[in-house]
């Protein structure tokens, strides 16, 4: 089992940056693929990005591609989402997640260990 901690929300100015952190406050990221999923106020929550267990598999919905980078760094137990180029509508609240399957999925039904959330909040 591994216990997720997420951090690195705020509010920025549309435009800017924010990188998000993952941090497996128990148990090791090494073996499962990590994802970033978000919910808006009044929607589902949808997938981010993701990254397999090895790091050599990432995929990204179509809205953040070209501005999102997701990344892992298992010798410190985190995985990272650098978001750039933020707009008023990736405003949300982001969660962070594992797969034991480690190939990296983007149905969230596929994830069993989640973060608590954080805020993200890209004004104009």
């Amino acid at each position: 089992q591994v216990q997720l901690v997420d951090s690195g929300g705020g509010l920025v100015l549309a435009g800017g940056s924010l990188r998000l952190s993952c941090a497996a406050s128990s148990g090791t990221t090494r073996d499962y693929a990590m994802a970033w999923f978000r919910q808006a106020p009044g929607r589902e929550r949808e997938f981010v990005a993701t990254i397999s267990s090895n790091g050599g598999y990432k995929r990204y919905t179509d809205s953040v591609k070209g501005r999102f980078g997701i990344s892992r760094d298992d010798a410190k137990n985190t995985a990272y989402l650098q978001m750039n180029s933020l707009r008023p509508s990736d405003t949300a609240v982001y969660y962070c997640a594992a797969d034991e399957a480690g190939w990296g999925a983007v149905r969230a039904n596929r994830y069993q260990y989640w973060g608590q959330g954080t805020q993200v909040t890209v004004s104009t």
